[in-house]
């Protein structure tokens, strides 16, 4: 199995070192339209596959796509002063334009994964430009945020996160919704697992734990300037469900002909995940608040879509 990633900075570094770390794929190889960045990244990779697996690390342009059965999409500009985010999202917009057909005419069957923010709006143009199946053009969504939903719900309640089985919702970003009322630890409700473990949800605990999740990316920015190791080890995690054809259900974002009484949205919600992609999307039970919060996230990231000229 291949594996392709366009954009060789930090994400997509951090996501083809969590692919050679885990030994995920026979072969990654990054494009960049800086060269030799490219090649610098994948030989410092290489150098720590011995330790590790035997993934197959390279670099070069796009013909060396040929063949990939995933393809990471993790390039874009950067915001300039004075620059609206529409602005931003058309130039972002015109990138993907020139690497989505670069892309497809070297691995035409390829499943274009998503990284690029704001990647549920990118998702909608990756779609748009593609003209690929939605389930076959997945943005990683919310698979960061609900890891750190889970990592703060599995602390408090002092059990491994991988015990938690809760989702956030929507938008990977400031609207996004963590769905409480349908939330487990193992197959009990959260609160009631709380309350056996004596570790009650209290109002105070929900919104410190929202609080955390909701700024857990602006922490790290502030510290360090990006954040690269959780969104490269979730994009591991949507690669090796795909390509074990898994079945695996996963807080990703298509583009979903409805949510919430709005249509054809780009967004996160608990879906299946194999090696045809998305081929199953899951609602949870979700109390009037979250249900309101969800239909506002899906009506702001449909207006943006829709202000958006490809």
């Amino acid at each position: 199995m291949k594996v392709g990633i366009v954009g060789a900075g930090m994400v997509g570094s951090a996501a083809g070192y969590a692919l050679a770390l885990l030994g995920t794929v026979r072969e990654v190889v990054l494009v960049d339209r800086d060269a030799a960045l490219a090649l610098a990244q994948a030989q410092d990779i290489a150098h720590a596959v011995p330790f590790a697996s035997a993934t197959q690390m390279g670099a070069g342009g796009y013909d060396r796509l040929q063949g990939a059965d995933v393809v990471i999409l993790a390039a874009g500009v950067s915001q300039k002063p004075g620059e609206t985010r529409l602005e931003l999202l058309g130039r972002n917009a015109e990138v993907f334009r020139a690497i989505v057909g670069e892309v497809l005419r070297v691995a035409p069957d390829a499943i274009l994964l998503v990284a690029t923010n704001p990647v549920d709006i990118m998702t909608d143009v990756a779609t748009r430009l593609s003209g690929l199946p939605p389930t076959r053009v997945i943005g990683s969504g919310t698979i960061l945020d609900t890891a750190r939903f889970r990592s703060l719900l599995g602390a408090h309640l002092g059990i491994a996160p991988q015990s938690v089985h809760a989702y956030v919702l929507g938008e990977h970003g400031d609207s996004e919704v963590l769905a409480w009322s349908a939330a487990r630890a193992g197959s009990v409700p959260i609160r009631a697992f709380a309350a056996q473990v004596g570790a009650a949800l209290t109002d105070d605990v929900v919104a410190r734990i929202d609080h955390g999740v909701r700024t857990a990316a602006y922490t790290i920015i502030e510290g360090k300037g990006a954040t690269w190791y959780g969104i490269g080890a979730g994009l591991a995690r949507i690669v090796r469900a795909i390509l074990r054809d898994e079945q695996a259900v996963l807080s990703v974002s298509i583009l979903t002909p409805e949510v919430e009484g709005v249509s054809d949205v780009a967004l996160s919600v608990p879906r299946v995940v194999g090696r045809a992609g998305v081929t199953a999307a899951l609602f949870p039970e979700l109390d009037r608040a979250e249900h309101d919060a969800l239909r506002r996230s899906a009506e702001l990231l449909k207006a943006t879509a829709d202000a958006l000229t490809l």
